[in-house]
């Protein structure tokens, strides 16, 4: 395939005139700021009609989740957990579109039993009938589900201050792009020293990648895990572990080693809470990901997203976005816009659930054909686009995957180009990219050989991304100009769509990866429920409050 040209007259993007180019300061790519202001305002009005849906609706991971928040934990002797148990009978006998907490708490105040634990093995074994509550009892049952869940939100809030404290006692990595590194044998037991060792090699963020199909499961298994299949299952005393182990790498290298995990999936909020209660750094959390790689139900994607991302706020964890997994199904060229228009709407939705820019981890990739002409130029405006769009968010940039061949010399190559774009464009974290990527599991000594990559272009590099300053009107600002016009004519069209929703009519259509998602169809939409009148949820309520 042929790159199109970039075409300065085809739906332009406005310039802003010579003086006011010359005056302004940064903006290598001289962005217009009414463009950008207008890309943002087509985002926030496709975005809205989302947020007001998620709104109006629960799903048994946002109950769930709040369960966890009030200290459930635990499982029955088939695995099940408990807060799925509790779950469901209180469904099986109240549904939950008031909410969980009124059934349970009221329960707990009629002397059902002492505390949650007891509550949900007795409701398993069918001996609690669950109702919703009126009248005085609706009051107790209110006050002494806000006071659970509170304590709950108040244990993130110590995680949090206790990160604080640790960033500021041993610091963080020198700066940015931070050297993010995935480490994920199966065996928790296996990952924490090869994380540790990671870290010693330079890794500044660790990422525990889940175990295949984790992300379909509608409850989070409990306790360490030895047996995952290519990658280890997220479970809280996971998180707990490789927490401690990276603490101890933190202590011996005096830097603040993060880590990383997966908030995605049919039980996204609950791992979110479970990443806040076990001081997590960072999470996958993409409002798309699910819907389109996973074929989990629109509706119940956003109702969780947003839960999660509050949850997220709440526990100052850094969110990374998804947009690169479109470049691995859609050309990058052609779909260059569509990873833009993602990246907006994930900035809309996470602002709105009170995540701040600087845990903005915005994604995209590295994923052109290398064998078209001028590729490199491409990579280059696509990531100074994305830079310059979101200027105060830590982008994550990624490695290239989808035309990685099995040739260890080529893949190192494209690797180290990777590398000099992410230096060159200012990027801020950088997840590192191994030669036989996508083709088999790689070995230690390929991460090696990776972050001897990183450390040199880093080292070597310096600061060049103040220097690199692309021609004006040439090649590399043209086509960063082109596809933010594309993205913009995007969401036009997405507005214009007959339905209020017009955002879930344009991923029915395949608009982003070329995926075919209705909203009416997909895993876990039997999980959603609409609203009652006088539907309550605690860890909503507090942290609407934001």
């Amino acid at each position: 395939m042929t790159p199109r040209p970039p075409d300065p007259s085809a739906p332009a993007v406005r310039r802003a005139p010579a003086r006011a180019r010359a005056s302004r300061k940064g903006g290598k790519l001289d962005l217009d700021p009414l463009t950008v202001r207008k890309a943002r305002t087509l985002a926030r009005q496709v975005g809205r009609p989302i947020v007001t849906l998620a709104q109006q609706h629960t799903t048994v991971s946002v109950e769930r989740a709040t369960l966890r928040l009030a200290g459930l934990e635990g499982a029955d002797a088939d695995g099940i957990p408990w807060v799925n148990r509790l779950l469901d009978a209180v469904r099986g006998d109240v549904g939950i579109e008031h909410g969980v907490a009124l059934p349970v708490w009221d329960a707990l105040v009629r002397g059902e039993a002492d505390d949650l634990a007891v509550l949900a093995q007795k409701a398993s074994a069918g001996s609690v009938r669950f109702r919703v509550p009126e009248g005085r009892d609706l009051v107790r049952a209110r006050a002494g589900a806000r006071r659970q869940v509170g304590a709950g939100l108040r244990r993130v809030d110590a995680r949090r201050r206790e990160r604080d404290r640790m960033v500021k006692r041993y610091g963080d990595p020198r700066q940015q792009p931070w050297i993010y590194l995935i480490v994920a044998t199966g065996d928790i037991y296996e990952d924490m020293p090869q994380a540790q060792q990671a870290a010693r090699e330079g890794a500044d963020v660790i990422a525990v990648i889940r175990s295949t199909g984790q992300s379909l499961l509608d409850y989070v298994p409990e306790g360490a895990t030895r047996e995952g299949f290519a990658g280890t299952y997220a479970t809280q005393e996971n998180f707990r572990l490789m927490r401690a182990a990276l603490d101890e790498s933190s202590r011996e290298l005096g830097r603040y080693v993060r880590l990383t995990n997966y908030a995605s999936g049919l039980c996204m909020p609950e791992i979110a809470a479970l990443a806040g209660l076990e001081r997590l750094d960072m999470m996958l959390n993409d409002s798309m990901y699910g819907i389109l790689f996973r074929d989990i139900n629109p509706v119940r994607t956003f109702v969780d997203q947003r839960f999660s991302r509050q949850v997220h706020a709440r526990a100052g964890i850094i969110i990374n976005t998804g947009e690169d997994n479109y470049l691995t199904t859609a050309d990058a060229v052609d779909a260059a816009h569509t990873v833009t228009v993602s990246q907006l709407l994930n900035e809309y939705f996470a602002k709105e659930a009170g995540l701040e820019d600087w845990q903005l981890g915005l994604g995209h990739a590295f994923e052109i054909d290398p064998e078209l002409p001028d590729s490199f130029r491409m990579e280059l405006a696509h990531a100074l686009l994305a830079r310059e769009l979101f200027p105060k968010a830590p982008l994550k940039w990624m490695p290239p995957t989808r035309h990685m061949t099995g040739d260890v010399f080529r893949g190192y190559l494209l690797d180290s180009f990777f590398n000099l774009a992410g230096t060159l464009t200012g990027q801020g974290i950088l997840l590192v990219g191994m030669m036989t990527e996508a083709v088999v599991t790689p070995w230690i000594s390929d991460r090696d050989l990776a972050l001897r990559s990183v450390r040199y272009v880093l080292n070597a590099a310096g600061n060049l991304h103040e220097d690199f300053v692309p021609a004006p009107d040439g090649f590399i600002v043209q086509r960063a100009r082109q596809v933010l016009a594309e993205g913009i004519d995007l969401l036009e069209r997405i507005l214009a769509h007959e339905s209020r929703t017009g955002l879930l009519d344009a991923i029915a259509d395949g608009t982003f990866g070329l995926m075919k998602r209705p909203a009416d169809a997909g895993r876990g939409l039997d999980g959603v429920a609409v609203k009652a009148d006088g539907y309550f949820n605690p860890a909503s309520e507090i942290l609407e409050d934001k």
